[in-house]
């Protein structure tokens, strides 16, 4: 059996459960739009989520720069848990 250093070196700090800023996607894997067309989990609209793969960088950039300025998505909220812990 052969061990991956990249792998065993994972600490989980870039995966969806907490939302990391390196991803191309905001996506955090938690999907909800309840009662609203925004996704609780990301902050992205119905729209943006589904043609996320379609957006220029230029429109994924202003995506991401008015959900970090709103910063009430599950994403944001988690990554404020872990800095404060």
């Amino acid at each position: 059996m052969t061990s991956n250093s990249k792998l065993d070196s994972q600490d989980g700090s870039h995966s969806l459960s907490t939302g990391d800023d390196a991803s191309d996607s905001p996506c955090i894997g938690v999907c909800t739009t309840l009662y609203d067309e925004i996704c609780q989990g990301c902050g992205r609209t119905l729209g943006e989520v589904s043609n996320w793969v379609f957006l220029s960088p230029e429109e994924k950039d202003a995506v991401w720069k008015r959900i970090r300025a709103d910063g009430s998505a599950m994403r944001f909220q988690r990554q404020l848990k872990e800095i404060k812990s």
